[in-house]
């Protein structure tokens, strides 16, 4: 009997073959990719298929936190250049405030009544005390510091806007006193006036007007007259500045406006003193601004034809009293200002003026003029070439009950 052949052992079953992915390959050196089309299959890092071309989920995540990265940055800058121009002021605002390094030199700052934040600003600027008057006016506005004492304030060089403020809240050194000196007025009104203030005389300020000590340089040689040659204003004065100091101060500023509108050059043929007594009687008699020149040329005209000026506000001044107007009888007053019976300009000016009546006086107005009379309630007046157009305009006047 035969025997049957003996069984051959079971094939050993190969091991599995390792997922090929993107970083592995196979027995044969190949890279996972399929041999038959080149076709490249993507998987992701446990070997498993990924469809088409996608990108793995972990990588894209990286990708995106990148780009949001530098979305941020970008934004960053940007808020920083559009933040520059606002800390470079915050920068100089605070600088202003308290600059650094110790303050200057002292200087003495006069506030003078009815000044604002603006004007006092303007003010320390000039004096270098703070550096900017527009900070001044921010921190005072945000602060509340609107208000000021006028007076003398003791201040320091580039102090800056905070310190100089905490002073000025502390108030003035000395209370300032006020004088108020509005155009038109004599020096006997002027005087007057300084009576008023505490501790002052009108007769010591008379006395000092006319003793010859404080001079105008437009005063002539031979005059201790000050009529006229003092500047309308509002003074401000400390207690201890006396009459004298008064009178020089208001003197002094007049010389300054004078030389402002050229009263150093007059026209031919007439000085400085005698343009200042023209335009003091251009002060009292133009009811309106824009009758100051022809009025000038009136005086002019008259003076240039020998003619009496025949100026109302003359007889006036030699009435001693011009609350009232002047009457038939005040045109035989004998005085060298009755202009009605004298020829040729007063011997002083007869009241203080302005500047825009200096500059009438300095540059009158080019028409043929010789009369004027009043015409309307403004203060108008209605001017003339003869007497028979004079005469018309007056009784148009005397018909509004205006003489």
């Amino acid at each position: 009997m035969t025997e049957p052949p003996a069984t051959e052992p079971p094939a050993t079953q190969p091991p599995a073959a390792e997922p090929i992915g993107p970083d592995r390959y196979d027995a044969h050196g190949h890279d996972g990719h399929d041999g038959h089309d080149g076709a490249a299959t993507a998987v992701d890092r446990r070997g498993r298929p990924v469809a088409g071309d996608a990108i793995p989920p972990r990588t894209a995540r990286r990708r995106q936190r990148g780009r949001g990265r530098g979305r941020g940055l970008k934004v960053v800058v940007v808020l920083l250049i559009l933040a520059l121009p606002f800390l470079a002021a915050l920068g100089w605002f605070v600088y202003q405030l308290d600059p650094p390094g110790s303050p200057g030199h002292q200087v003495e700052v006069t506030i003078k009544p009815g000044w604002g934040v603006r004007t006092i600003a303007d003010q320390l600027s000039r004096q270098h005390v703070i550096g900017s008057s527009l900070a001044f006016k921010i921190y005072a506005e945000v602060t509340g510091s609107r208000h000021f004492e006028a007076g003398n304030y003791s201040l320091n060089e580039h102090m800056g806007v905070r310190p100089s403020i905490d002073v000025l809240k502390r108030g003035p050194k000395l209370v300032l006193q006020t004088l108020a000196l509005p155009p038109g007025l004599t020096i006997a009104q002027i005087a007057d006036r300084v009576g008023r203030l505490p501790g002052r005389s009108s007769a010591a300020f008379l006395q000092v007007a006319q003793s010859g000590t404080v001079r105008s340089r437009y005063e002539p040689e031979g005059t201790n007259s000050l009529e006229g040659l003092t500047a309308p204003d509002t003074y401000s004065f400390a207690p201890t500045d006396d009459e004298t100091r008064i009178l020089t101060t208001i003197v002094a500023h007049f010389d300054t406006e004078a030389a402002k509108v050229g009263l150093d050059t007059p026209p031919p043929g007439i000085t400085p003193y005698q343009v200042v007594i023209v335009a003091s009687l251009v002060q009292r008699e133009a009811g309106v601004a824009e009758d100051r020149a022809p009025i000038a040329a009136v005086v002019y005209n008259r003076l240039k034809l020998g003619m009496p000026l025949q100026i109302d506000a003359t007889l006036l001044y030699a009435r001693g009293n011009a609350d009232s107007a002047p009457t038939n009888a005040d045109k035989l007053i004998q005085s060298p200002y009755n202009t009605y019976l004298n020829k040729g300009l007063p011997p002083t000016p007869i009241a203080t003026v302005t500047p825009e009546s200096l500059t009438a006086a300095l540059h009158p107005a080019a028409v043929p003029y010789l009369y004027y009379v009043v015409i309307d309630k403004s203060g108008k007046s209605a001017f003339a070439t003869t007497l028979a157009e004079h005469d018309k305009n007056v009784a148009e006047a005397r018909s509004k009950g205006l003489l």
